[in-house]
């Protein structure tokens, strides 16, 4: 018989040995846990035969249903699960711990490989991902306007071996209108949760975690909501740094880009930046004045930005003045300031 593991132990397990998905597609594309494969016992389409024969028909009907699709492939399912794991033993799951990953696990034991599942399937994992959101860690929120190149500085943080939790490159988005411009295409919600928890485990809880000031979105994709709730009462460093060496970053960023997706992305807040910013912004990106086309959108960013955080409470927010973009002193003056916060706080 196979082994079955609770999702604490399947995970432990997950980070050495190959795990097997074995849902549809469709259930595997809206989320899975990651690097995990999908080898599907059914296609979608089957998988709406299966279910529909189950509740229309017979739980009986609907197993038949199921082997006839099956059969043809079960010598296929044994090649690629052998491929993946070259040391004879694999992880398999369904959604609920059910019949699918029971009989795929039953099939590869059979084909001499050590087999365990995972109790209560995907359903149970997500569980403990968004439980994991509501324990308290000690959060620490970088703050500042489009442009003070953020990004950076938690770069920067990291090489000095702070935690940091980068929530824009998992979501593949920097949060504005012109966020998604160079980056891969974004994962769904649900994905995104399931990535941010693989962060999140790996983090000390007992040590300081660097996050990026966020609304609830960064581009599609949510923040999950008990996160997103500790990151609003976390102490935030905002780096002032000034419009001038922001726009020549903005600059270096993006002026590298296809002219058409900037305009797309201009056009995108063409509400927000009013019909006269809007068109000045389209005739700067005709003349290449990428600098013109920046001190224009900072103008809403910047408001929209400091109107986020004037809901914070104002005990949080603490200013650093930065006169310049240096993202490796900037590091280091806040990692003295992070510091000293502690210790007051202490």
């Amino acid at each position: 018989m196979p082994q079955t593991l609770l999702p604490d132990e399947f995970l432990k397990r997950a980070a050495t040995l190959p795990v097997v998905d074995v849902r549809s597609p469709g259930e595997f594309g809206q989320g899975h846990i990651p690097a995990a494969v999908n080898i599907p016992l059914f296609s979608d389409e089957e998988r709406a035969v299966v279910g529909t024969a189950y509740k229309q028909v017979s739980k009986d009907e609907a197993l038949v249903q199921g082997l006839e699709y099956v059969g043809p492939k079960m010598a296929d399912f044994v090649r690629q699960s052998k491929a993946l794991a070259p040391g004879g033993e694999i992880l398999v799951h369904c959604w609920r711990g059910g019949m699918r990953s029971g009989s795929f696990a039953w099939l590869l034991e059979t084909a001499g490989l050590k087999v365990a599942t995972l109790v209560g399937g995907y359903k149970a994992y997500r569980n403990q991902v968004l439980d994991s959101f509501t324990q308290p860690r000690h959060l620490v929120v970088l703050g500042g306007k489009t442009g003070s190149g953020k990004t950076q500085v938690l770069a920067e943080l990291r090489k000095l071996g702070e935690q940091v939790l980068d929530l824009e490159a998992l979501a593949h988005h920097k949060g504005s209108s012109y966020g998604a411009i160079g980056q891969a295409p974004q994962p769904t919600s649900e994905q995104y949760e399931n990535d941010i928890f693989r962060e999140w485990q790996q983090l000390d809880p007992n040590r300081r975690i660097w996050v990026e000031d966020e609304s609830r979105t960064v581009g599609r994709c949510f923040i999950p909501l008990a996160m997103w709730e500790q990151m609003r009462q976390a102490p935030v460093a905002f780096i002032d740094v000034p419009k001038e060496v922001r726009i020549r970053r903005l600059v270096r960023e993006y002026a590298c880009f296809d002219p058409a997706l900037l305009y797309e992305a201009t056009d995108r807040i063409q509400k927000r930046l009013g019909g006269q910013h809007h068109q000045a912004a389209l005739r700067a990106l005709d003349q290449q004045d990428y600098a013109t086309v920046a001190d224009i959108t900072l103008t809403y960013y910047d408001k929209a930005y400091l109107h986020g955080l004037s809901l914070r409470n104002s005990g949080t927010v603490h200013t650093i003045e930065m006169p310049e973009d240096n993202p490796v002193q900037t590091a280091q003056e806040l990692i003295v300031w992070a510091e000293k916060l502690h210790t007051t706080i202490a």
